[in-house]
């Protein structure tokens, strides 16, 4: 009977514990990731308000740029937050409908990041190695071939893969060994059969994140062995590319150690195991703005001069608000000057208003005799 209930028994609540392992030391992670997740935040929101703003980086190429960087800032706003809160005040608990939102906007998103970096590819591509077609293989009719049916693809799949980890019946226990709701982490949790959950899982990672390296991978290719040919007009895009695969390298490769760790007995720790996690979601929206944002020229040259503009405003906003207070004193000054020329005035005038009523005024005269100053004297006046 007691088998029989616990199946029946299937949590809706969950607690993340990731890092637990460290013990009284697991706190002091927070002000590292803090400061990784404030990175992220502040350099992609720059960076899409300086795209945003410009006129002069409207073109296909730094629009591509804006939207990588709305996704970077994104996707720490799914797991940043909460992981930052279980670390400092221990406050880990998530419902299975958020837990199910948190993977759902971890993957997809994160899946629209790799397609996202094959567009940016191919607008290489057109750009160094087809030229007289950039534009027309750019406009939005023609670009959005190359768009719709991966991003079709991506949401099928993460749908397909976030329904059925939902369906799934959570009675063993319902603390997940993680920082965040990663799609194993919370399905090896179950106590039903797993095994298609496993296969979603796999092809969801194969059949976007690496069909999408390896078609960027052959576009690099492309473009490097066209750069090789023309010599040295191109030379400064080898470094870029260069850059960049080095970057979706190491995101892969911490994506699918990450993805495999569930599925392949081995000794990786839970800490390590989050730690690869973070690798690949929290680093990337640290690094793509230092990449894609700062190393670009023109973004770059646009970002020092609002640097220089607001250094240039800030003194001239200064000197305006001393002016401004300069005059108010000189204002309150004069007015002052002005009440106490009037009192002075005021006074004056009263002065010379008494001296012309003394001058105006008769003289007192008395006719007949005088009166007498004591009633004594009349008595001694005789007939």
């Amino acid at each position: 009977m007691k088998d029989l209930s616990a199946q029946n028994l299937s949590f809706n609540e969950f607690r993340l514990n990731g890092f637990y392992s460290l013990g009284e030391w697991r706190p002091f992670l927070f002000i590292p990731l803090f400061l990784m997740f404030l990175l992220a935040v502040t350099a992609n929101s720059i960076l899409i308000y300086l795209i945003k703003t410009q006129k002069s980086l409207h073109s296909p190429m730094y629009i591509l740029i804006g939207v990588m960087a709305v996704l970077d800032l994104i996707m720490p706003m799914f797991f940043a937050p909460n992981m930052l809160l279980s670390l400092l005040f221990n406050w880990s608990g998530i419902s299975l409908t958020g837990c199910l939102i948190q993977m759902f906007g971890l993957h997809f998103i994160g899946t629209f990041q790799s397609t996202l970096l094959f567009w940016m590819a191919l607008d290489r591509y057109f750009a160094i190695c087809r030229p007289l077609y950039y534009h027309k293989c750019m406009e939005i009719p023609n670009f959005l071939k190359f768009v719709v049916v991966p991003v079709i693809r991506n949401g099928l799949l993460i749908v397909i893969m976030v329904s059925l980890a939902g369906r799934l019946s959570f009675c063993a226990t319902n603390v997940i060994d993680h920082s965040f709701c990663e799609h194993m982490a919370l399905v090896q949790l179950a106590c039903g059969d797993i095994s298609i959950n496993n296969i979603v899982g796999l092809l969801a990672a194969f059949l976007i994140t690496t069909t999408d390296f390896i078609l960027i991978t052959i576009s690099y290719v492309v473009i490097f062995s066209s750069v090789f040919r023309s010599g040295k007009a191109h030379l400064k895009a080898i470094n870029t590319c260069i850059t960049h695969i080095i970057i979706m390298t190491l995101t892969l490769i911490s994506a699918l150690i990450a993805f495999l760790s569930y599925r392949i007995r081995n000794n990786i720790s839970s800490s390590n195991r989050i730690f690869i996690s973070i690798l690949y979601l929290l680093f990337p929206s640290c690094l793509h703005p230092l990449i894609y944002g700062w190393r670009t020229k023109e973004i770059r040259h646009t970002f020092l001069k609002f640097i220089n503009y607001a250094k240039a405003a800030a003194p001239s906003h200064s000197a305006t608000m001393d002016e401004l207070l300069k005059n108010l004193t000189e204002v309150s000054i004069r007015q002052q000057q002005i009440v106490e020329h009037m009192a002075a005035h005021q006074s004056e005038t009263e002065r010379e208003l008494l001296s012309l009523r003394t001058i105006a005024a008769p003289p007192i005269t008395t006719i007949g005799p005088p009166c007498p100053s004591h009633p004594a004297a009349h008595q001694n006046d005789g007939p």
